[in-house]
């Protein structure tokens, strides 16, 4: 049984269970047998840990034993928690060797769309942004009829009608950083590179008001942009007949537009891991961290996000900031979180889910240090709120949640064209206006969710697959996609229910 168990770094406690163990078993070959089965991606204390003794993986601490555990006991939740992970951080005391890890390659590149004002796309949608809660049956309503009835037949160049309604934009304040999020969020999805034109609609006496964001982003150019409410345009029904008739009026021009060739140094790829298990940190997230580098030899971009899931880990990246403010910006959001849950009588702890737990992640500590994998190991080259434009290259931190699909709308939101998206338990996420590519961390999961799986990472250990060509493996998909191969999850519809602003502040 010991070749059931795999030790990641010499400082180690604790072993990973690369298959399941039963009752009696002695995976690591001490004689211990173990109390009861063991799933896979579980862990095994390879050594005695006394009461209160730190339990390290990855070489790096995952929690505190709660009890004296024997060599060869099963650790988990019944006998590891959650503890102060230390704060002696040594900034920037890697940033020579991350800088020496960008990789000299030869750049690549993908077939998009060259919007009028430089940007390159990856999809082709007509975006339907709606600035309240109110109006979000209009908004739906108005994209199902056109997606619907056969007339996008007819301009081969779109990829579909997409409504971007949500829970918000009224009952809030009127400034501050909920307020500022969500207009972020609705100008970053309106302008994105992969929509072709848009339109905004209000119900009219919202909070988030149309007019003052014209103010602020400037006017729109009326070939691709409209702008209205319901209650100027005389109610529900006529306002959809008059978003229906504009997108009509918008199809022959955004089908207009072309793919051509298109440098991958121009790509902004966004990263996500959800539905995380005892795998994820070994497979598909180092893999992704492979392909994140990869990109940025290229000259592109890559976006790490999920504040609360770098806690603990944090000072992986701390260690290769750029520049010391760089690091600090990193810092007060740390810092802000734990405020924010602590007012909310939460902990970072939170995470790992109960899902998480089942597949062999026990502490916070121990998800982050997985999920920062999927940086791979450049520069951390800028720290950027939420929503906020990339305009950087490299390495960037994005401030959200943990919860992947307010994550996820921040990056798109901020320009990201592509976004990755590692899973051990199984997810059905999907995104719009940027496909997302899903990728397995145990092959399993891959067999048993084929329709929803882009990629298997779980062959690195199950059979041995090399993880540098997994990472090119990755990067070739994400440039196949970015020319406008559909990932499973557009197949499948996904996307349009996944679109959730990061909502701070009291409702009202």
């Amino acid at each position: 049984m010991a070749e059931l168990c795999l030790k990641l770094h010499p400082k180690d406690t604790v072993s990973i269970l690369t298959g399941r163990a039963g009752a009696d078993d002695t995976p690591l070959g001490t004689g211990v047998p173990l109390e009861g089965p063991v799933t896979r991606g579980h862990k095994i204390a390879n050594t005695d840990i006394p009461e209160g003794g730190g339990i390290f993986k990855f070489g790096q601490l995952i929690g505190y034993a709660t009890r004296d555990i024997k060599t060869g006991e099963h650790v988990h939740t019944h006998n590891c928690t959650f503890g102060d992970h230390g704060r002696d951080y040594e900034v920037g005391a890697d940033l020579e060797a991350a800088k020496a890890a960008i990789p000299d390659v030869a750049p690549k590149s993908f077939m998009g769309y060259r919007r009028a004002n430089g940007a390159a796309g990856t999809r082709n949608y007509i975006a339907i942004c709606g600035t309240v809660n109110c109006s979000a049956t209009v908004i739906r309503r108005a994209a199902e009829i056109i997606n619907h009835s056969g007339v996008l037949d007819e301009y081969p160049n779109i990829d579909g009608i997409a409504a971007f309604a949500h829970g918000t934009g009224c009952g809030m304040a009127s400034s501050g950083p909920g307020f500022d999020n969500l207009q972020r969020v609705l100008w970053g999805y309106a302008t994105h590179p992969n929509v072709g034109a848009a339109v905004f609609v209000g119900l009219g006496c919202e909070q988030m008001q149309l007019a003052r964001m014209r103010e602020i982003y400037g006017e729109l150019d009326e070939s691709r942009f409209f702008m209205m409410t319901i209650q100027e345009n005389g109610g529900t029904q006529k306002s959809i007949d008059m978003i229906v008739d504009h997108i009509k009026a918008f199809l022959p021009q955004v089908n207009a537009v072309e793919r051509t060739e298109i440098p991958a140094s121009e790509l902004k790829l966004a990263l996500q891991c959800g539905g995380s298990d005892g795998f994820s940190g070994i497979t598909a997230n180092p893999a992704l961290g492979i392909a994140s580098d990869l990109l940025i030899g290229m000259g592109g971009s890559v976006i790490l996000s999920e504040t609360p899931e770098i806690y603990g880990a944090e000072q992986l990246l701390l260690r290769r900031a750029a520049s010391d403010a760089v690091a600090q910006k990193l810092l007060e959001r740390i810092r802000w979180w734990e405020d924010y849950t602590a007012a909310s009588h939460g902990s970072m702890d939170n995470n790992p889910s109960p899902g998480n737990k089942q597949g062999g992640l026990t502490t916070i500590l121990e998800k982050s240090l997985g999920a920062v994998a999927k940086a791979g190991s450049t520069p951390l080259a800028g720290v950027l709120e939420y929503a906020e434009q990339i305009r950087d290259k490299g390495l960037l931190f994005m401030d959200t949640p943990g919860y992947d699909p307010v994550s996820a709308t921040g990056q798109i939101a901020g320009g990201a064209q592509m976004l990755c998206f590692t899973t051990g338990r199984g997810s059905a996420f999907g995104s719009k206006p940027t496909p997302t590519i899903k990728i397995a961390t145990n092959s399993a999961l891959f067999a048993a969710m084929p329709d929803d799986m882009d990629l298997n990472c779980g062959d690195i250990l199950s059979d041995g697959a090399d993880l540098h060509a997994k990472g090119e493996e990755i990067l070739d998909f994400v440039l196949a996609s970015a020319s406008g191969k559909k990932t499973k999850s557009e197949s499948l519809g996904l996307g349009d229910n996944e679109f959730v602003p990061w909502q701070v502040g009291a409702v009202m």
